[in-house]
């Protein structure tokens, strides 16, 4: 089975890092592919540059082969659908390999609102990352729906390509990278957030330092 983790990364951090590792071991994935978007849909646009996020997670993960860096985001023109993203992968790995959509519990709650998510579901299973002892909020259609295709165990997911919802506990880390990003916009180190590689890179260029020292730090976003 593979893992499909997407999202700016923008940096990328241990919250992330966790978060896959948490999946590979608890559902017995042979990978996860960490796939960088190129135009976001539901999460504002990624302030590093292309070329400085995937340095930034090339350094992160250059020490874990389990972790792929996919950058086929990254060659396409228009919007980052999943769907899109997913039927590039079928036609890479075919129709019968278990591909596992790894998304965490806010992006659930708005899964009925992606682009064709019915489809997505056809192609992939939905593996949604929870915080200890809790549910993620789903609307009375999208709780049918879990009703309709839920999995307790991964042996349930390898059976099949696609198509099953599954609940994954992680290791609870309050780490986000807007948290990160105000750190350093306020002159602060946000070092243990994330690897000291990506931090150094961070530092040598320079990233999200505020152009203009008086300008406040932009509001959090949820999901990044």
């Amino acid at each position: 089975m593979i893992g499909l983790l997407g999202g700016t990364f923008d940096p990328i951090h241990f919250g992330h890092l966790r978060a896959a590792l948490d999946c590979l071991q608890g559902l017995a994935l042979d990978q996860v592919r960490f796939i960088p978007l190129r135009i976001a849909v539901h999460r504002p646009q990624p302030l590093a540059s292309t070329a400085q996020r995937l340095a930034m997670l090339e350094a992160a993960l250059a020490d874990a082969p389990e972790f792929v860096l996919d950058r086929r985001e990254l060659h396409r023109d228009g919007p980052s659908y999943t769907l899109h993203t997913l039927r590039s992968l079928r036609d890479e790995f075919g129709p019968e390999r278990p591909l596992c959509l790894l998304i965490g519990a806010d992006a659930y709650a708005g899964f009925l609102q992606w682009y064709r998510p019915l489809e997505i579901l056809e192609l992939a299973h939905l593996v949604v990352m929870r915080r200890p002892g809790h549910d993620p909020v789903a609307s009375p259609a999208l709780r049918q729906l879990y009703l309709e295709r839920v999995c307790e165990e991964p042996r349930c997911l390898a059976a099949r390509a696609g198509g099953r919802i599954l609940f994954q506990t992680l290791t609870q880390l309050d780490i986000s990278s807007t948290r990160i990003r105000e750190l350093i916009a306020q002159g602060r180190r946000p070092r243990y957030l994330l690897p000291d590689a990506v931090l150094d890179y961070i530092e040598r260029e320079r990233l999200y330092v505020p152009t203009d020292p008086a300008r406040s730090p932009q509001p959090p976003h949820p999901n990044v």
